[in-house]
């Protein structure tokens, strides 16, 4: 690595679509000088390209360290052999004392300089786990289709069965008796009967439509608010900035108030639970970057997902509590991920946090606030 003093660069245009890119991207020139680096890559290794261009790459990272040492290993072969090199891990620390867990693609782009392209291992776990839950909501609804199907034939015959059982009991001694337990099999395969239908039938054509995140909402806590009335408090932190989207109203009230119901099923009707609603900037949903999105989260301080439930909290026809029938979650997310948004969530006791992530698409804008008669902190 040279020595003497490299005077700084004209910044060149043709880098200037980089400046978009989510992961850091650093371009070097063959003795190891900074020429560009991005703002992710800024972000990333805390340092200002106008501080640091023109001068050794080497100066943002702590001398010494094997990491380090290990990168421009990788760069001198790189030089050597003008042939790309892949590190899947890497362990960096940067000249003002951070770890850095990362993988480095290095590649010679001309016969002068180097691109590095730096993705945090954070952010390679973050988009495997939502490939899993992609997936998993497939599987989900193939599995309770399925099941609807399997179950939905032999109802017929049970009820049907019944309701024949009832007429031969006709003058019995404690047909009444009997009557009652019939009744309860007819009824019982009625509201079977009913969930399967709405498990089955066809989704309705979305209506889309503008709409304010806080009016949906608002309906959720005044319906949870109604079937829990005595026990269960429901606070709201709003963030009354955030601009109208485009979506699906009553699927989005259903999955908002499918998640809230649970938070207050699992209190046994009795504790808190906040509304909270924030902006969030530059998120990757299913591959796919948005530069805002929606954040709603459902806060509850019960007793928390219980171990055994967290990785399959989202299966259908698993509960955490007896009589629950395990779709409440399961359909939240299947609503929600038809919004190209994501269910997640966080648990310890007495902290519950269910976060939803809504993208706000491009043609939507964050130009247009949207009004709300709620404030800030309730």
């Amino acid at each position: 690595m040279s020595n003497h003093t490299h005077h700084a660069p004209s910044p060149n245009p043709h880098y200037a679509g980089l400046d978009l890119l989510s992961t850091a991207v650093v371009i070097i020139d063959r003795s190891f000088v900074l020429m560009f680096a991005n703002p992710a890559a800024e972000n990333q290794f805390a340092f200002s390209l106008k501080n640091v261009v023109g001068q050794p790459f080497a100066r943002l990272f702590s001398s010494g360290h094997a990491g380090n040492h290990a990168l421009f290993s990788m760069l001198e072969q790189v030089v050597k052999n003008d042939a790309g090199f892949n590190e899947n891990e890497l362990t960096l620390e940067s000249a003002a004392g951070n770890t850095l867990h990362s993988s480095c693609v290095a590649s010679p782009i001309d016969d002068r300089h180097v691109v590095l392209e730096f993705h945090t291992l954070d952010q390679q776990i973050k988009i495997a786990r939502e490939a899993k839950i992609l997936e998993r909501q497939e599987l989900n609804r193939e599995l309770i289709r399925n099941l609807a199907h399997e179950i939905r034939n032999p109802l017929g015959g049970i009820r049907g069965s019944a309701q024949l059982l009832e007429r031969e009991l006709q003058g019995l001694p404690k047909e009444a008796d009997f009557k009652e337990y019939t009744q309860v099999i007819v009824n019982e395969a009625d509201r079977l009967q009913t969930l399967m239908d709405r498990l089955l039938t066809p989704h309705r054509l979305p209506q889309m439509a503008r709409l304010n995140i806080h009016e949906v909402l608002e309906r959720v806590r005044t319906l949870v608010l109604a079937e829990f009335p005595s026990g269960i408090t429901v606070l709201r932190d709003y963030d009354t900035s955030l601009p109208e989207f485009i979506a699906d109203k009553e699927p989005l009230i259903q999955a908002l108030l499918n998640i809230t119901r649970n938070a207050a099923q699992a209190m046994n009707g009795r504790g808190q639970i906040q509304l909270a609603t924030r902006i969030a900037r530059q998120v990757t949903l299913a591959k796919q970057r948005y530069r805002h999105a929606i954040q709603i989260q459902i806060i509850d301080n019960g007793p928390g997902v219980p171990d055994a439930l967290v990785d399959k909290i989202f299966f259908p026809l698993v509960s955490g509590r007896d009589g629950g029938t395990g779709l409440g979650l399961s359909l939240a997310q299947n609503l929600i991920s038809q919004h190209l948004g994501i269910i997640e969530f966080e648990s310890t006791a007495g902290h519950t946090c269910f976060s939803v992530l809504l993208p706000i698409r491009e043609s939507q804008t964050l130009n247009t606030p949207a009004t709300s008669p709620y404030s800030h902190t309730h």
